[in-house]
Parts: structure tokens; C-alpha cells; sequence
């Protein structure tokens, strides 16, 4: 028996979120992994998903990963994904530093969470750089509004990991491809942060960009720091 889970690769801002792939995936994979078995383990099918924070140190200034996660693992999501049969089975919160080669640190919260068939990752961006700017270096990208609010839509790669239950051995390999839409806080594109959705699916099939844009208006709304214009 094994068990994949998939995450998508970081392409918005070439240098904080490639790092960001390298520095969380061991956090993400490894709470992913550990819940997964919780669940297998328990019969859970009338309780709620419970939020776990691992890393979760950033000042208050900034947005935790416990409250992207309280904003993902809400009642409503599997009916905004378009599967309302299913529920939320892991919900996780990370709120971390990366730093850069010269020193520079900048803030890196997410939270992730998954059902059968969807896998959705929120997470805040301080690095100064407008949505604008970063659908400039994006192939394919689309430009559209969230809320009033300038976005990009744009596909990324996911890399996947498998765990051999039975053999206690990890796989991991490409995976589907992840559709993802970059929204500033602001009405005005002016760099002063931002918030990125995530979707991708456990099958590989392309994520609907409804079902994404759906789950950003809901969700972003009732985000710390946005700005309602």
C-alpha cells in the first residue's frame, strides 16, 4: 500500500519561492504524511479537520500559518470545489523565515489542505514585488480581478512523494500541474503584499480555474490585511 501526495513547484518569484519549495517541503510533506496515517488509522468521517502549525514563529505583524489554515479548512470549501461529498481530511499551518544568499530574510506563512480529490495551498507574500511584475516573468499567465482586486492566473508544475506504507520506503517524481492565481491585498497593484492560491488535484487532471477563482473570492475576503478598497 502506499500513500502521494503532490505539491506544486515555485515559479511566481523566482528567487523567494524556489527556495521556499526547498525549505518547506520536508514541513509539508512530513505533517502531510503523518495526518494521512491519523486518518487511515481513525475513523473520522463525522469529525472536522483539525488545523496543525508546525514552524509557526513569525512576528504579529505578519499573517500566521494558523490563520491561513483556520481560512482553508472551513465547512463551505469541498462545496466551492465543486465536490461537496467530500471533507477536508488534513489541514496544516506553517509560518516560517527564508532566507536569501546575501541575508535578507522574508516571511513565508502557508497552510495546505486536502481531500479526496483536491489539494488547495494559501499562502502570504511579502517580498515587495507587484502582481503585475511577477505575471511579467510567467509564461501562459492571464490577468484577471479578484474581489476588484489585480490577479494573474497561471499554471505550475507539481513534484509529488509516495510513501510504501508496507516498505517504509519514499518515491517521488513530476506530478499533475497545479493552477494557481496571485492576488494583491490592495485595489491598487502597489507591491505591499500579496495572497496566492493553489489548486491542484491528487488524479493529475487539470483543476477547474472556476472552481480556483471560487475559493479566492470566499476565502481572500476574510483575509488578515485585506484591503476591501
Amino acid at each position: 500500500m502506499s500513500e502521494g501526495f503532490g505539491e506544486p513547484e515555485k515559479h511566481g518569484r523566482p528567487v523567494v519561492q524556489a527556495l521556499a519549495a526547498v525549505a518547506l517541503l520536508a514541513v509539508v510533506m512530513g505533517a502531510l504524511w503523518a495526518q494521512k496515517q491519523f486518518v487511515h488509522q481513525k475513523d473520522t468521517s463525522s469529525e472536522p479537520a483539525t488545523c496543525t502549525t508546525s514552524h509557526d514563529r513569525l512576528p504579529a505583524r505578519y499573517v500566521s500559518g494558523a490563520r491561513l489554515c483556520a481560512l482553508l479548512n472551513r465547512p463551505d470549501l469541498p462545496a466551492l470545489l465543486g465536490t461537496p461529498r467530500e471533507r477536508i481530511e488534513t489541514a496544516d499551518g506553517n509560518g516560517d523565515w527564508i532566507t536569501l544568499s546575501g541575508g535578507t530574510k522574508i516571511p513565508s506563512p502557508d497552510a495546505t489542505v486536502t481531500l479526496k480529490t483536491y489539494s488547495v495551498k494559501l499562502s502570504a507574500a511579502y517580498d515587495d514585488m507587484r502582481v503585475g511584475e511577477t505575471g511579467d516573468l510567467l509564461a501562459g499567465t492571464r490577468r484577471t480581478t479578484v474581489l476588484g482586486h489585480p490577479a494573474v492566473v497561471y499554471s505550475s508544475p507539481t513534484f509529488s512523494i509516495g510513501f510504501d506504507l508496507a516498505g517504509g520506503k519514499a518515491t517521488s517524481g513530476p506530478g499533475g500541474t497545479a493552477r494557481c492565481v496571485l492576488v494583491s491585498r490592495h485595489a491598487e497593484d502597489d507591491g505591499k503584499g500579496a495572497f496566492e492560491i493553489a489548486l491542484w488535484r491528487q488524479d493529475d487532471v487539470l483543476p477547474d480555474d472556476t472552481a480556483l477563482l471560487r475559493v479566492a473570492e470566499r476565502v481572500l475576503r476574510t483575509a488578515p490585511g485585506w484591503d476591501e478598497g
